[in-house]
């Protein structure tokens, strides 16, 4: 009687040994393999969530199979306290495993909502930002100037501490317009210092926390112009008539607002850089508009004859060589273009009417390149008084 009893405890034992191993099994298999979502998902974990809760969601999103199999799966791994708060972008198909990794690895949040700050050549906006998950694209749901009033909804999203910020500044803007920029941004501490010197900052995306510093954010941006300008000095073309990396910053400068035409930077430096052999004097437009704003804003208005004839350190009509400084920070494309111009004979060039510039030898076929421009410029103004 009693071995049939232990028989049976044994063989009982024996079936739920097995019948374990199969659960165990059938968890591992499940936790490891390709997960139930049809399509990409932005999925938001909360900051002081629990992994029950972070479960929950997932389930409720159909992103995961089973919630107990996912909170024993991140034991059994030892991510379970491991959570990073954020906003992650979940792609379609992904494992229970694949998903903890997105959840625990930490570093910035894959996506979600960003306040991004634009500092641009004529204005500063911010934006709220939404990514797709399924198309992968940001969707602009709040936009506003830096002098208008924020909307309401605006404060819904500044005032989520996991919000993620990003600075971006366009080529062409000047270090007085970015160090301004930085000064009226709420989400930033700190005193922004002295403005840094001109074209020695990068036009470029910055990731930020609110609260971060402002000298430290314009500290990067210098220290990235920096090692572009080095990188790219190294590379240069032999026979250029710059003595220093500054001066080549200079005349990206000047290439960079000259034209917005990627494909016409490298011509546009071959202008400059021929006009600096010779010698002839570069009579460009934007350093004589630098001379009288200094770089704090835009002229708004045409020069003056009076501006033109001046003799200031800016005034390329009246001096020779390069002007003092940068008058503007460039981008990565035009401090490029200044060191690797393309080899043309072109001395001049003027706008042709489709965003774009003609480009010629000699003054007489560039008159007649400024002639037949002053003519589009006198048919752009009939349309306009038209339409008025």
């Amino acid at each position: 009687m009693i071995r049939h009893l232990v028989a049976n405890v044994f063989t009982l034992l024996i079936v739920g040994l097995i019948g374990l191993a199969i659960v165990i099994s059938a968890g591992k298999r499940s936790y490891f393999s390709e997960g139930p979502l049809a399509e990409a998902i932005c999925f938001r974990v909360a900051p002081g969530s629990s992994l029950r809760a972070v479960s929950n969601g997932l389930a409720q999103e159909g992103a995961i199979v089973s919630e107990q199999v996912f909170r024993i799966g991140a034991q059994y791994t030892e991510r379970a306290g491991n959570l990073r708060f954020g906003s992650y972008l979940i792609p379609e198909g992904a494992s229970m495993d694949q998903i903890m990794d997105l959840l625990t690895r930490g570093g910035a949040s894959t996506c979600g909502s960003e306040i991004q700050y634009r500092i641009g050549v004529t204005r500063i906006e911010s934006l709220v930002r939404e990514l797709d998950p399924a198309t992968q694209s940001f969707q602009t749901i709040v936009q506003f100037a830096s002098d208008e009033e924020p909307p309401e909804d605006y404060a819904r999203f500044a005032d989520q501490s996991d919000m993620q910020y990003r600075i971006t500044v366009a080529e062409g803007a000047t270090s007085w317009q970015i160090w301004e920029g930085l000064r009226l941004a709420e989400f930033l501490s700190g005193e922004p210092g002295d403005v840094p010197r001109e074209g020695w900052l990068a036009p470029d995306s910055y990731a930020v926390q609110r609260g971060a510093d402002r000298q430290a954010i314009l500290a990067e941006m210098e220290s990235r112009q920096t090692r572009i300008l080095t990188e790219l000095w190294e590379g240069r073309v032999n026979d250029l008539p710059y003595e220093s990396p500054e001066e080549a910053l200079i005349m990206a400068s000047i290439v960079e607002k000259e034209t917005g035409q990627a494909d016409e930077r490298r011509q546009v430096a071959s202008v400059f850089v021929n006009r600096l052999r010779i010698p002839m004097r570069l009579q460009t437009d934007p350093t004589v508009i630098y001379g009288i704003t200094q770089g704090q804003g835009t002229l708004g208005r045409g020069l003056r004859r009076s501006e033109l004839d001046a003799t200031t350190p800016f005034n390329t009509y009246r001096i020779d060589g390069l002007p003092p400084t940068p008058i503007a920070n460039p981008g990565r494309a035009a401090i490029a273009a200044a060191l690797n111009p393309d080899d043309t004979p072109y001395l001049y060039f003027v706008a042709d009417g489709t965003g774009g510039h003609t480009f010629t030898t000699n003054l007489q076929d560039h008159n007649r390149a400024v002639a037949r421009w002053r003519e589009i410029e006198a048919e752009i103004r009939a349309q306009e008084a038209q339409g008025d």
